[in-house]
């Protein structure tokens, strides 16, 4: 009962409240230190009363927390050293990480606890120590690998083509090699080598992504921007189609091309994944996130629209035309694929002059010009405006929040060897075997004093406030002129307590 009364106060809106009566509670605890606590004891979700601060954004409580956990190791003049108890805030060994916890949660509230000690000093910690070398490494290391499988596609095994012609548009002069044919110079097994690479690549690529998705789950992992669930879902991908490949390859199938063009794409657009272990370039990607799976996402279904009906008018009005002289049209398929380029202005109105041209096309071309070029184009512009501005204001905020995400799956994914524990064990200080992070701060000493000053005024101000209050309430039925002298008196009086403060301040001074 305790502990579930705890977790209710943490959702309470009244912060001053909840903070006091939590530690009233917590006064009547028998086992305050160890598991039996009831600080430590999980609710239905695996949230103990700390974590579940943090997934709300309860940063009031938050402090309060820590303020119960930290130990001030030694002062002096204004600089204070002070251990914060790391237990349920490192994510070192813990399936459900608190730092994982506030940036997979959905309100934005609960990522300013990661500008708040001492979290910001262990993340902090973490990435400039350990995190920002192994994932440069990670990158560089990734880049060599798309360099490798891309020269792999590039030298794939082909022979020129000995089979007739079929049709005047038929252009291919090169065929795909069968198996036994493969890989038979030294230059194929160089290139084996590579092939060999980038299976190993796929196949661990699949097996560092299968345990997360199993663990956090589908909807989570691949719908969150901060986890960076669009690359997880390219990388995965990027993968597949290799495997595909793979098995074209060894089977003696024709249309390798298809899987090994896909993986060339979604390998290399991968790369943007680590641009957010750099400031500079982190805030854009989660900009051309939000616009790719947002605004361009829900533009394409009316892009779709507009081009199909399009296309398949444009493949009518030619249907009955000699394709020689215009060949943009000629099969359904090549008319999708024209007006899809008209509607992007990459080509301007395929017409050829010289010949007689359908009334229609004309009507047609004029209303998709309309529609496309000036109507929906400019309409994608400005929602993307309207993102931009959006975004703007919390991407500095979202890049934080991928850091610390990258952070956690590094310290997961590295072995113990490579990323030791960050901190301090309690035993130097006879603090028993829990971990503390120690954090140097500064106090201003002035800042005492001016909180001394303006509590001496605001006493002053509220003791006029009091007396003001009392003579409007014995003078309520006097006539408009007792009033105003009424309140000239108060002015005089907030003339003379503004004097006292300002006597208070030289004097102290």
């Amino acid at each position: 009962i305790g502990n579930t009364v705890l977790h209710i106060l943490v959702l309470q809106p009244n912060k001053t409240f909840a903070c006091h009566m939590y530690s009233l509670i917590l006064s009547y605890d028998r086992n305050k230190e160890g598991p039996g606590s009831l600080e430590l004891i999980p609710n239905n979700e695996g949230l103990t009363p700390f974590k579940l601060a943090g997934v709300e954004g309860n940063t009031v409580m938050f402090q309060y927390l820590m303020q119960k956990r930290k130990y001030n190791l030694w002062s002096f003049g204004p600089l204070i050293t002070v251990l914060y108890d790391l237990t349920e805030i490192d994510s070192w060994a813990e399936d459900q990480s608190f730092l994982e916890l506030i940036v997979s949660t959905k309100k934005r509230e609960a990522r300013q606890i990661l500008d708040l000690t001492p979290v910001k000093e262990l993340v902090s910690l973490k990435w400039n120590m350990y995190g920002r070398p192994y994932f440069c490494f990670l990158a560089l290391f990734y880049i060599l690998y798309m360099v490798c499988f891309t020269m792999c596609c590039v030298y794939r095994p082909l022979k020129p083509r000995t089979g007739n012609k079929t049709s005047s548009r038929d252009n291919t002069i090169y065929v795909q090699k069968m198996l036994q044919e493969s890989y038979m110079t030294y230059e194929d097994e160089l290139r084996l080598v590579g092939e060999l690479i980038t299976v190993i690549g796929a196949v661990v690529i699949l097996i560092l992504e299968i345990p997360d998705i199993l663990r956090v789950g589908a909807a989570k992992y691949f719908g969150q921007t901060i986890l960076g669930g669009p690359f997880h879902i390219i990388v995965i991908t990027y993968a597949c189609m290799i495997l595909v490949t793979m098995v074209m390859r060894l089977t003696s199938t024709t249309g390798e091309v298809v899987p090994m063009s896909f993986a060339l794409v979604l390998g290399w657009c991968n790369v943007m994944y680590f641009a957010r272990g750099f400031q500079m370039l982190g805030p854009f990607t989660i900009m051309i996130q939000k616009m790719i799976f947002g605004d361009l996402m829900r533009f394409c279904w009316l892009m779709a629209v507009v081009i199909l009906g399009f296309a398949s008018a444009f493949y009518v009005i030619f249907q009955t035309e000699n394709p020689e002289n215009l060949g943009q049209f000629y099969n359904y398929p090549m008319s999708l694929f024209t007006t899809f380029e008209l509607f992007l202005t990459i080509i301007d109105g395929p017409a050829n002059y010289d010949v007689d041209l359908p009334f229609m096309y004309s009507v047609v071309y004029f209303a998709f010009a309309i529609i496309a070029t000036l109507l929906m184009l400019n309409l994608l512009i400005a929602m993307m405006g309207d993102t931009h501005w959006r975004v703007a204001h919390e991407r500095d905020e979202l890049w934080r929040a991928q850091v610390v995400a990258t952070t956690v799956m590094l310290e997961r994914k590295l072995p113990r060897c490579l990323w030791p524990r960050s901190g301090i064990c309690g035993r130097e200080y006879g603090l028993g075997d829990r971990w503390y992070l120690r954090v140097e701060d500064r106090v201003d000493p002035n800042k005492h004093k001016m909180m001394r000053y303006t509590e001496a005024f605001k006493a002053q101000d509220r003791e006029n406030n009091d007396k003001g209050l009392e003579k409007l309430e014995i003078n309520r039925n006097i006539l408009y002129k007792k009033e105003l002298s009424a309140l000239s008196l108060s002015r005089s009086t907030s003339r003379t307590s503004s004097h006292r403060g300002w006597e208070i301040l030289r004097q102290n001074t």
